[in-house]
């Protein structure tokens, strides 16, 4: 098997995949957040809510957003191992929180940011990992 190094580049592609997937969720919850919501009790408003999501130009930037990214995600596989690129790419959940408080206005507890920091500090040993086995080779 071929060695795969984590490189500038593969690096640039995470964080450019990360803010796609965190662009993802954004729209998506822009989408549903803009049909007024009644709750859904009968066929009828179920039907109503999908028609009116479905309407929304958010919901299908989001899914554009979903095949670009799925194109970023592929190139990326292709270039390092898995074990690597999925704990880097963990990275949209320290964005998404981030960008949830700023844009949405949404409340995001300390503890969750205690969460939000532990993740980062696995992607930095994962990030660290890999260059010491990189090193060993």
């Amino acid at each position: 098997m071929l060695k795969k190094k984590l490189t500038i580049k593969i690096i640039l592609f995470l964080i450019f995949s990360d803010i796609l997937e965190t662009l993802i969720h954004l729209c998506f919850k822009k989408g549903v957040s803009s049909y007024s919501y009644q709750q859904v009790s009968t066929l009828a408003d179920l039907l109503a809510f999908f028609t009116g999501v479905f309407s929304s130009p958010f919901l299908w930037l989001g899914l554009l957003l979903v095949f670009l990214t799925f194109i970023v995600w592929s190139t990326i596989l292709s270039k390092i191992d898995l074990s690597v690129a999925v704990p880097i790419a963990s990275f949209s959940y320290i964005l998404v929180p981030f960008t949830s408080a700023l844009i949405l206005h949404e409340t995001v507890s300390w503890l969750r940011w205690s969460g939000v920091f532990f993740i980062l500090v696995g992607v930095i040993f994962v990030s660290l990992s890999t260059r010491e086995k990189e090193a060993h080779l």
